[in-house]
């Protein structure tokens, strides 16, 4: 396959994620040994920048990390699958963002407790070309600049969650692509795939508020909820077996701009990214997760 190097640009979050899987979930207020522990860079932006790189797209990552051992660790990540790394700051007063996630063995599911200093932002201000912007809200004055600076861009947002920034920025992108938490906490209405009415009625909120903007819902193991030719559809995704569902969506938001930095048409862009998501629950860790390229699309032809 031939790939189109475009100029993308990931900007927000990236923390350094310790995972402990455990057969179960803890009981408060008790004492527990783990056998196992794994170690690797994480965050919205930064894991799709990661799989970016590693589809040979060679994005730019624009964040900040403790100039601490595991900043280090996360900027080697990158270069090791050529992200661009040269605009990462590195704050020498505050420590790396931490991430310690803790995997249900049985299920597969994730709790994720986070520390960030609240004062840890970027402090420079780059106006840097691109084709391609993906925010996931960290990073706001550094978002808005881009985006500001680039209005030729396709701009993609990351809406995990219902905070301010992405509400801002969820207004300026072209893809609206968030969570069904986002979608629900927004509209205030439950997403109910057996009642078309509930379904519509949270495109319609959503669409009066972030017009002109292409809306998509992610629904993890479900697919995902998009609108084409005025129709809302349901984009299945695949069955698979679930070890590890930490970063699935951050994983999706990649392979999400991947596609459109390829010229593929929506659906072709969901599929892929459905696919991408799916497979990435199947293994333990982030970076561990992310497969490659070639692997995805020969799944991609098979359910074509």
């Amino acid at each position: 396959m031939v790939v189109n190097l475009k100029r993308i640009l990931c900007i927000g979050h990236a923390s350094y994620d310790i995972i402990i899987p455990f057969n179960g979930y803890p009981i408060e207020n008790t004492k527990n040994r783990v056998v196992k522990k794994l170690e690797c860079g994480g965050g919205p932006a930064s894991n799709a920048a990661y799989l970016l790189g590693k589809w040979h797209m060679k994005p730019t990552f624009i964040g900040v990390l403790g100039n601490d051992v595991y900043g280090e660790r996360i900027i080697d990540e990158f270069k090791e699958v050529k992200v661009n790394s040269k605009y990462i700051e590195l704050d020498d007063e505050q420590q790396t963002t931490l991430s310690f996630i803790m995997v249900n063995e049985q299920t597969g599911t994730r709790t994720i407790l986070t520390y960030r200093h609240p004062e840890m932002k970027l402090r420079h201000k780059r106006k840097l070309k691109a084709d391609f912007i993906l925010v996931d809200g960290q990073e706001l004055e550094a978002s808005l600049l881009a985006i500001k600076h680039n209005p030729q861009a396709k701009k993609i947002i990351d809406a995990g969650s219902l905070k301010e920034e992405n509400m801002i920025l969820g207004k300026l992108v072209d893809y609206l692509v968030c969570s069904k938490e986002f979608a629900e906490d927004f509209t205030n209405l439950k997403v109910d795939l057996t009642n078309p009415d509930i379904i519509k009625d949270i495109f319609s909120k959503m669409e009066t508020e972030f017009n002109n903007q292409t809306i998509i819902i992610t629904l993890e193991a479900k697919g995902c909820l998009y609108k084409l030719d005025n129709k809302i559809k349901l984009m299945p995704s695949i069955k698979v077996k679930q070890i590890d569902s930490t970063g699935a969506g951050d994983f999706f938001h990649g392979a999400f701009v991947y596609g459109l930095a390829m010229g593929f048409d929506l659906e072709k862009i969901l599929k892929i990214a459905n696919i991408t998501g799916a497979l990435s629950v199947t293994k333990m860790g982030r970076r561990a997760s992310v497969y490659n390229l070639k692997e995805v699309m020969k799944i991609y032809e098979y359910h074509a």
